[in-house]
């Protein structure tokens, strides 16, 4: 046997790490993996930011974002918006601190949720290239502010330098930075695809892109309707832990635990307040909340799950809406045929609300190409209405369009199609599978809820294909029966001893037209009728499986 160690000896290597450092070695839980993903993360997190702030001040989005290869080897990205811009006093702090901004503490509906994103470009650009962040900011207020940006490793605090501040008529945020170990190109998880994506999605912003070639691209903006702004919710009693309500009590301005509990979450009134009291007749409820100890939170925690509850507000949720969907898809694809479906909100673990927008593109420049040159099947899936485009294989909507029996829609293989599935989970909390954000969760209601919404436009999309059929089958069979109607009126006419065979032509024409609506009007009824009985079998399906 060796030499035994002590622990004090092992202990001497202990040291404290700041968020910066660990992210810093573990760049890939940002997205930073791969130089194709690390751009299009870069553009991401600066574009969510930048709808979010037009979005909160009520302006219409107009951003640009240009790629250019530098010959260092380097690729600089500058990302410009008109939005409401960053105070010089917490400019530091929103792109230069980790964990810091206005959306983590807020129960409601956003892009962006945990306070990372800008800050961890700003790291990335600092780790790869050395150099700092060049940011522009401009109030409206006559005055542009500009400085350098780095982030303290160690601290998790902004370095700033080159500090400037000027006179003139910029509004907006402008950032420049210079990365590595990145790479532009033009593939399904690329920086383009990513923002036609977006503009998708937002079809009130209005983005360009320049690539590294010189070549422009504009989205063209299909709404001038700005989205409602979020409404702040309370959390639902369901969701809560004995750690958070110990946290939150022990925070409070409430002078009783009583009107804490109705004044911090929602649907408890009173009259619950009181039935909790009386499940757990240890815990005083005239005590001061500050007072609360973990084993009586504990017990109001258990008490609450025996009851019934309402479920929480959904008036926080702020879908794209059926109609700019359709714009939105329409500006974009061009398609043949589009449907959109809208559910219910409903309600995940935890009491959160959640809803599902979908819909269905077929034609047109729907699908997306694959290696052969023709359009195959498109997944587009959104949270909040920021594309998802990596990890797909572990996300809910992928798994719901798996869980589809496409043949019963008249789709024999989903990747033969130029069909484009659009979705969009909306919800004040959304489930990632992991901190670079671009898989849901795949927990059993939202596969289900994802799952029906596509099921309902995939339903019209058949009846769409099915009538599409129905009618080139009947030209087929119009055009060769027409082939022979010239012929045909001449030889009625020898037999008939008739010097007119345009006169018989005529008619014939108009018999075989005649014809061929009254076959089109009775499929359409027959079509009609098997439609509805569809329609009533898939119905009760979906409540079968809901219950």
């Amino acid at each position: 046997m060796g030499d035994e160690v002590n622990g004090s000896e092992i202990f001497k290597e202990f040291k404290e790490y700041s968020v910066v450092e660990f992210f810093k070695k573990n760049r890939q839980m940002l997205g930073f993996a791969g130089k194709v993903r690390s751009l299009t993360t870069i553009v991401h997190e600066y574009t969510t930011n930048s709808l979010d702030a037009c979005e909160e001040a009520g302006i219409l989005p107009e951003i640009a974002v240009k790629v250019e290869d530098l010959p260092d080897g380097h690729t600089k990205v500058t990302i410009q918006d008109n939005g409401p811009g960053i105070p010089p006093s917490h400019l530091g702090k929103a792109m230069g601190m980790m964990l810091a901004g206005t959306k983590f503490h807020r129960y409601m509906q956003q892009r962006g949720q945990q306070g990372i994103g800008g800050a961890g470009c700003t790291l990335f650009s600092q780790i790869t290239t050395g150099k700092p962040t060049r940011m522009r900011s401009g109030l409206g207020d006559g005055k542009v502010y500009e400085c350098d940006m780095k982030i303290d490793v160690k601290s998790n605090q902004p370095l700033i330098s080159n500090q400037v501040e000027y006179l003139g008529n910029f509004r907006g945020l402008r950032i420049e930075a210079e990365f590595a170990d990145v790479n532009y190109d033009k593939s399904e998880h690329g920086v383009y695809e990513y923002l036609k994506r977006t503009a998708m999605a937002n079809p009130h912003a209005q983005i360009t892109l320049i690539e590294p070639t010189g070549e422009k691209h504009v989205f063209q903006r299909a709404s001038d309707r700005i989205p409602e702004k979020p409404v702040e919710i309370q959390p639902h009693p369901l969701g809560i832990t004995t750690g958070d309500l110990v946290d939150i009590a022990h925070r409070t301005d409430s002078r009783k635990l009583s009107s804490f509990l109705c004044n911090t979450f929602s649907r408890m009134s009173s009259a619950k307040a009181d039935e909790l009291a009386k499940l757990v007749p240890t815990v005083n409820f005239d005590k001061n909340p500050k007072d609360l100890k973990w084993s009586e939170a504990e017990a109001i925690v258990n008490a609450i799950k025996t009851l019934k509850w309402i479920a929480p507000p959904t008036d926080a949720l702020r879908p794209i809406g059926p109609d700019q969907i359709e714009k939105a898809l329409r500006n974009i694809l061009s398609p043949e045929f589009v449907s959109v479906s809208e559910r219910k909100p409903k309600v995940f673990r935890g009491g959160v609300p959640f809803m599902v927008e979908a819909a269905i593109a077929y034609g047109g420049n729907a699908g997306r190409t694959n290696s052969e040159g023709e359009r195959s099947g498109d997944i587009t899936r959104y949270a909040n209405r920021v594309p998802l485009m990596f990890d797909g294989g572990s996300c809910a909507i992928t798994e719901a369009v798996k869980n589809i029996d496409w043949k019963r829609y008249d789709i024999r293989e989903f990747d033969k199609e130029p069909v484009t599935v659009f979705a969009n989970f909306v919800s004040v909390h959304v489930p990632y599978t992991g901190t670079g954000k671009q898989a849901i969760t795949t927990e059993e209601e939202i596969v289900d809820e994802i799952r029906y919404a596509i099921m309902k436009v995939a339903r019209d999309m058949q009846v769409y294909l099915r009538g599409k059929i129905r009618e080139m089958d009947k030209e087929t069979k119009k055009k060769i029966i027409m082939r022979y109607v010239k012929e045909l009126s001449m030889d009625l006419s020898d037999l008939a001893g008739d010097s007119t065979p345009q006169e018989i032509e005529k008619k014939l024409v108009e018999m075989v037209e005649t014809k061929y609506e009254r076959i089109e009007g009775s499929a359409e009824e027959a079509e009609k009728v098997e439609e509805a009985k569809e329609e009533v079998g898939e119905g009760e399906e979906d409540e079968k499986e809901e219950e």
